[in-house]
């Protein structure tokens, strides 16, 4: 668990030791987020609310969200295969009333990433499942207009987008909030698998950036699927997780301070070879060195917690993973926090045998009007402010 003190305090001030360019962003927003962390030692302490605080720090908080969205297509036939599933004439019988609905509701979804830390939303959010960038552009403005609705400020997320070639034609996306983040490089990663000329599916888009002027990369991934048995299918994941690695130590080799996160719907739980193995996150965070990977996340679905479930047992594939110069201790920059699962009650099936599992879209052709088939997850990160 983390080293910070539990009891914060939320200030509404701008500390002046920012650079001026850090302040003029921060200006244009009504709150900027600075955690006072107090230095409490006792529970006696911690309930004295003339507590010294002398010895407090204060600390910028950014959130880091990813959201499998689940089959976000339009309701057009672009490409007549995949895509006549999700249009009027379709299976699903896919029309204007019913995508208008979905994205209202991955709106309400996303908008609810609000914490008292945060009230801003995520600096990111990764996303996937996503047919293009259109889609994207009517789930930003729907997050605003729900923002606006329940009188908070809109969001105004930016799009990083690349179609990518999967065969059933989803991409993944990253939306980032530019008060909080800045926006310096775009790349895509194809994967290839040798023995398997043929073989499609989602790039890894990798987009650098600063938050509260860290260097930051942000590796977005939906690793192949377990079509043909998790067992059969798991070389697949582990040649992504290898890319993902590769594609890390690259960008370490230009700036090796920069801390890199790999997120994503991965297809495969903590503990599975891909992610403990050819990836290398480890359970225990003071394992990760320096450029290896601490995934927190593994000991959150050790104690029961996932994002979607099959058959009663529970998954966690929608994973945020840092790298080891991120953790509490070993450098002064941006600092690993926590992390969550967002299963908020609103997101979860009612009633029936699917009780408690996400309220996906569709379940057994039937239009539930629901959210996800994955619950969203979001990780913390703090920078003391000196």
């Amino acid at each position: 668990m983390p080293d910070f003190p539990t009891t914060i305090r939320i200030a509404s001030t701008i500390n002046q030791s920012l650079s001026p360019t850090m302040r003029r962003l921060l200006l244009t927003s009504i709150l900027v987020i600075i955690v006072t962390v107090i230095a409490v030692t006792t529970p006696k302490a911690a309930a004295d609310n003339n507590a010294d605080t002398s010895s407090a720090r204060q600390y910028l908080v950014a959130g880091v969200a990813f959201y499998n969205l689940e089959n976000l297509f339009d309701t057009i036939n672009s490409n007549g295969t995949y895509d006549l599933e999700f249009s009027p004439e379709g299976a699903r019988m896919w029309n204007s009333d019913k995508y208008w609905k979905k994205i209202g509701n991955l709106a309400k979804a996303i908008s609810s990433f609000d914490t008292p830390e945060t009230p801003l939303g995520p600096a990111i959010i990764g996303i996937s499942e996503i047919e293009n960038r259109n889609v994207i552009e009517d789930l930003v403005h729907a997050i605003d207009d729900t923002l606006a609705a329940r009188g908070k400020q809109p969001w105004n997320l930016q799009i990083v987008h690349h179609d990518s070639p999967d065969r059933r034609g989803v991409d993944v996306g990253l939306l980032y909030n530019p008060l909080f983040f800045t926006l310096e490089n775009v790349n895509n990663h194809r994967l290839v698998i040798p023995d398997q000329p043929d073989f499609l599916t989602r790039d890894q888009l990798v987009v650098s950036g600063k938050i509260f002027e860290a260097p930051m990369s942000f590796i977005v991934n939906h690793w192949p699927s377990r079509l043909g048995g998790q067992k059969e299918s798991s070389p697949l994941r582990e040649a992504a997780a290898t890319l993902s690695k590769a594609i890390a130590d690259s960008l370490w080799s230009v700036n090796p301070g920069q801390g890199i996160v790999i997120m994503g719907d991965l297809n495969d739980d903590p503990s599975d070879k891909s992610c403990a193995v050819a990836l290398g996150a480890v359970r225990e965070r003071e394992q990760a060195t320096h450029h290896g990977f601490y995934n927190p996340f593994w000991w959150i679905l050790d104690n029961g917690v996932g994002t979607l479930c099959y058959k009663g047992e529970w998954n966690l594939f929608d994973q945020i993973i840092v790298s080891g110069n991120l953790i509490p201790g070993t450098s002064d920059g941006m600092q690993y926090w926590k992390a969550t699962v967002h299963n908020f009650p609103f997101l979860r099936t009612k009633s029936g045998i699917y009780k408690n599992y996400p309220l996906r879209t569709f379940s057994r052709g039937q239009f539930l009007n629901g959210y996800s088939d994955h619950f969203p997850t979001e990780i913390f990160f703090v920078k003391e402010v000196e």
